[in-house]
């Protein structure tokens, strides 16, 4: 089942990767730039999601009503996306359009008017706003804040509503300038694809190295568990714990994306089962993790009503517990294994996936396994290997918690039993 990539750098140290899938006319065809909400200062909070936005308002050569008209005249979409470490843009097309795609997503990419920038501004100001109404995405943000405090990693993506209002378009240039440079980026494609002919079109259409890559000094990571509360006036009280994780290189990641899925990550995991199924205390319960640079996250989120708040609570510190003193059965690690093993393979027929898995592992530096070498990791995991990293990330003294909702003692009495710094 081994699928072969091909890896180029060009002189101006953008790098392409590649991976052909024989079988499909369509390819999926991205551009991966190392920026996101962990790159940048409380001033510039906001600032890579902002040109995100922006790189869809025209370029040197297309306008931007002209960049929607070739890609549906395509029959292809053209999308985006911002991270804490990455920004990506992105389309999938069918083969004969990949040239005319690569043409207009690399002017999008080196030369945004920034011209057409107040609209956009409001754009983004509606963005945080309906944000700021779904507390259901947003607790992932408060939580961070409670996980990582002050630090980069503990903000939120979309950006201040200050600095997104207020930054002039010559900063906005300046932040472009400084990030948007060859050895920062990664062109990814996948499907019906031809290397060497991507890399010649790279060629033609990818500037020289450009100025040296100058980010902000980054704080250094003050962990330790906090609770943080923000009030809103909501049916649910929404709830989640969390803690420092491992970082996206550690060996042990494939041990906690087994832990994960036993604990919290599927219809048939503990977490789901104990909350939902049996008692019906919550509609929505898991458990997740992130990866970064040098550190991660752990978490749970459960939303209920107050009058469930409590009992669901105990029963996901019960949990908790149990996770941490026994072992998962035999019958649960196969069953983790297989679901992992299935979802890996499962992705192979998507052109994206595997677009995605290129560019975001070689733009973050992580090794790029074939997906026999990720299962045979997976198959690897023993029981020792899960309840020794559930002992050590769900420790109660390491939680933080975070909620929204009508009252802060509500919160904080329910979170009670769950220990630590939460007690």
């Amino acid at each position: 089942m081994a699928h072969e990539h091909r890896l180029t750098e060009l002189d101006s140290g953008v790098r392409i990767v590649t991976e052909a899938m024989p079988s499909v006319r369509s390819v999926s065809l991205g551009y991966w730039i190392g920026t996101g909400s962990r790159a940048e200062t409380d001033e510039q909070a906001g600032l890579s999601h902002l040109l995100e936005h922006l790189l869809f308002k025209g370029t040197a050569r297309y306008r931007s009503h002209e960049i929607d008209e070739i890609f549906d005249a395509m029959g292809a979409e053209i999308n985006a996306g911002t991270g804490k470490e990455t920004t990506s843009l992105y389309s999938r097309v069918i083969d004969d359009h990949v040239e005319q795609a690569f043409d207009v997503m690399s002017d999008m990419i080196w030369a945004p008017r920034l011209d057409d920038v107040d609209s956009e501004r409001e754009v983004i100001l509606e963005e945080i706003a309906m944000y700021e109404d779904d507390p259901q995405d947003k607790i992932f943000d408060v939580l961070g804040e409670a996980v990582f405090g002050s630090h980069p990693l503990g903000r939120a993506i979309i950006g201040r509503a200050e600095v997104v209002a207020e930054t002039p378009p010559e900063a906005i240039a300046a932040f472009h300038h400084a990030r948007y440079v060859p050895r920062n980026i990664v062109i990814a494609a996948a499907g019906s694809i031809d290397h060497d002919a991507l890399v010649a079109l790279a060629r033609t259409r990818v500037p020289g190295a450009g100025l040296p890559l100058a980010g902000p000094d980054e704080p250094p990571l003050e962990l330790a568990p906090r609770v943080r509360f923000e009030r809103k006036d909501t049916e649910q009280y929404h709830v989640a714990l969390g803690a420092p994780g491992l970082a996206r290189d550690d060996e042990r990641r494939f041990a906690l994306r087994v832990l994960d899925t036993i604990f919290g990550g599927t219809s048939s995991s503990r977490l789901f089962q104990e909350v939902r199924e049996k008692r019906g205390l919550a509609y929505s319960i898991y458990s997740f993790s992130g990866q970064y640079a040098g550190i991660g996250q752990v978490g749970v989120y459960v939303g209920t009503r107050a009058d469930n708040l409590s009992a669901a609570l105990e029963v996901v510190a019960g949990e908790l517990e149990r996770l941490r003193r026994e072992a998962p059965s035999k019958a649960e690690l196969a069953r983790a294994k297989d679901n992992l093993r299935g979802r890996m393979v499962l992705a192979l027929e998507s052109t994206g996936a595997r677009m995605n898995r290129l560019g975001s592992s070689v733009l973050t530096g992580v090794p790029l396994l074939t997906v026999d070498e990720a299962v045979a990791a997976v198959e690897a995991v023993t029981l020792e290997d899960v309840t020794e990293l559930a002992a050590q990330l769900f420790d109660p003294a390491r939680l933080s918690a975070a909620g929204i909702g009508p009252e802060e003692s509500t919160f904080r009495s329910a979170v009670a039993p769950v220990g630590g710094v939460l007690a």
